[in-house]
């Protein structure tokens, strides 16, 4: 399934991207796509005849694929080609930073550049949405703790993540840095998410050209690793890491302009388009 929620900021609207095309309203099914819906009603959705529900207007504004959010957990320099063109070691062990949850908006929502910001960049990334709760869970059952996976463009500020002292968390968790979607597609239509082609394009120009098969650490490992330091709640989102092509990796470094255009995806998951801004 694809799912999708629709609508004005903080009114969407539940709904399901079917096979012919057609975006159907759930909202007579489900009350939203959040952490409860996930863990207790997807079968629900999956039950439902959904020729019997409302078409929604392709035109319409697609919000972050989950609502109500509760942790949006963050892995760095997981792609082996990223910490190469960073000049950075390969961890030993997984890199954790949060993105606060009023960095999130839909997939096509404008991102603003933050006051006083020089160096805003862009970082394509596999999602995973959390769909069982659960702490201390084993590698080898993690991929039961999966709903599924979006698109996340991981906008990070340099200056305010490298520069300026403390953890990464300053530079990672601006408002609007956090765009998530368009979709939310099951695990079960994702044969092997570890092996996705990925994409990110300023203006047209393409800069990132990955692939989730060079990830350092694996969906089952860190799920297992996180679930050791926190519970994991459905609902939650882990994003995984992004592939070389950053901003920051650029000889000399590239960064965002207002009025620039960045286009992104991931194969299976569908795509994002974000006109940059000055807050």
């Amino acid at each position: 399934m694809k799912l999708l929620r629709f609508g004005a900021k903080g009114a969407e609207k539940p709904a399901i991207l079917e096979a012919q095309g057609n975006i159907r309203d759930l909202s007579s099914v489900v009350a939203d796509i959040n952490g409860f819906v996930l863990e207790h009603e997807l079968a629900k959705i999956g039950q439902t005849n959904l020729e019997t529900l409302p078409i929604v207007p392709n035109d319409v504004r697609f919000g972050a694929c989950v609502g109500n959010v509760g942790k949006f957990i963050c892995i760095g320099l997981n792609y082996s080609d990223h910490a190469a063109e960073t000049n950075s070691p390969i961890p030993k062990e997984p890199i954790i930073f949060n993105k606060w949850t009023s960095a999130i908006v839909g997939a096509n929502d404008d991102v603003e550049i933050p006051r006083g910001s020089q160096k805003t960049d862009w970082e394509v990334e596999l999602g995973v949405v959390i769909g069982k709760s659960g702490r201390y869970i084993d590698e080898k059952d993690a991929m039961d703790y999966v709903a599924g996976y979006c698109v996340i463009n991981d906008v990070s500020e340099r200056e305010y993540q490298l520069e300026r002292g403390g953890t990464w968390d300053k530079g990672k968790g601006n408002d609007t840095f956090g765009p998530m979607g368009p979709y939310l597609v099951t695990k079960d239509e994702i044969a092997d998410p570890h092996n996705l082609q990925m994409w990110l394009e300023v203006d047209g120009k393409r800069y990132q050209n990955g692939n989730t098969n060079t990830m350092i650490f694996k969906i089952p490992y860190l799920i297992s690793y996180l679930s050791r330091f926190m519970s994991l709640q459905a609902g939650d989102v882990i994003s995984t890491g992004t592939p070389p092509g950053v901003g920051l990796g650029q000889k000399p470094p590239v960064y965002l302009q207002a009025g620039q255009t960045m286009r992104l995806g991931i194969e299976g998951l569908g795509e994002q388009t974000q006109k940059v801004v000055q807050a």
